[in-house]
């Protein structure tokens, strides 16, 4: 019976939706930063999944310029396509054939428990829901499965769907025999955690109400400069790191130490006895600027847009030919008659 070829190193498998007009200072320190790193020791695949970002009410020419825009950032970020496969999700047709599949081997009870749908719909109520939004952790099991990936790079909250694509895997191959890699959560260490700007309690996110204190990849410099300056800061003039009872100038102090690779101890000594407003002086400049060659990187290859083309089909095709080999294993072990 056939089986899928091992690859000769590990494989590791992300994606990041393009939800936003650009991903934000949180994502690079938070994911692409490691993204990067991982190319040394993976087998890496890097996805945009645009089917994902679907499961909601959006606007096609949006999602279409905000695919071209994650992909320049990803290449501006790091990703090579000459070492990892960088593709768009709906260029790979196998995840949505192999999601299917998956479909008929959830329990609804076991897909109605992930968190994140009860977040998502804790506001208007599963009524409002779509289907795919229902559905969303198992493509993303078939994102994961159709790749054989051993690694998934993953924030803490998505280790939950990474423990559904395991238990799907599992579940599969007790079936219908060894088909799957059992993957595992990689849960990527952060170079630095990123707060938001006006609420460094909360996480950085596009998806905050107010964007003032989110620092996006493409803000201009000017814009940067602003946020950083505006940022809260906490009771006192002490510049020193205290998550608990200085959080707003503890998050400034890890965005520092993040940009330069200083320890924030050293950074607290040189502005010992200094005003707040001296180092968020030095960190907008700072941010500004490499955040500021960051967009000139990404206005440089959204340019070409035949360039950009090429990278992405010439990844679908690598992306193609791993996903069709194991869905042409599954579609066997599943019954299927083999198309002549």
């Amino acid at each position: 019976m056939s089986s899928v070829p091992t690859p000769a190193r590990p494989r590791a498998l992300s994606g990041a939706q393009p939800t936003a007009d650009s991903y934000h200072l949180g994502n690079y320190f938070g994911a692409f930063k490691q993204w990067v790193a991982l190319q040394e020791d993976f087998d890496a695949f890097y996805f945009i999944p645009d089917l994902h970002a679907i499961t909601v009410e959006y606007d096609p020419a949006l999602l279409r310029e905000r695919t071209y825009v994650a992909a320049a950032q990803l290449l501006a970020a790091g990703v090579d396509p000459e070492r990892s496969t960088l593709f768009v999700q709906s260029h790979v047709p196998e995840h949505a054939q192999l999601a299917w599949v998956l479909n008929g081997i959830t329990g609804f009870g076991e897909a109605g428990r992930m968190t994140q749908f009860k977040d998502k719909t804790a506001k208007k109520g599963t009524e409002a829901a779509s289907v795919g939004l229902f559905t969303y952790p198992i493509l993303m099991a078939a994102d994961i499965l159709v790749y054989q990936a051993d690694k998934v790079p993953v924030g803490e909250d998505q280790r939950q769907h990474v423990e559904l694509t395991r238990n799907l895997a599992q579940r599969f191959n007790h079936r219908f025999g060894e088909t799957f890699t059992v993957p595992e959560a990689h849960i990527v260490k952060a170079t630095a955690k990123i707060y938001d700007l006006q609420e460094p309690t909360a996480k950085m996110s596009g998806s905050n109400a107010s964007h003032a204190g989110v620092v996006d990849l493409n803000d201009s410099r000017k814009q940067v400069a602003k946020k950083i300056r505006s940022a809260v800061t906490d009771s006192g003039t002490e510049i020193a790191f205290d998550p608990v009872e200085k959080p707003g100038i503890s998050n400034l102090l890890t965005i520092y130490a993040a940009l330069t690779g200083r320890t924030i101890d050293s950074i607290v000594e040189e502005y010992a006895g200094q005003q707040y407003g001296h180092l968020k002086v030095a960190l907008g400049d700072l941010v500004a600027d490499f955040v500021g060659d960051f967009g000139d990187r990404t206005r440089e290859l959204l340019g070409d847009r035949g360039e950009l083309d090429r990278i992405l089909a010439a990844g679908a095709e690598k992306a193609r030919a791993v996903a069709s080999t194991t869905l042409d294993l599954v579609y066997e072990r599943s019954g299927f008659v083999k198309r002549g």
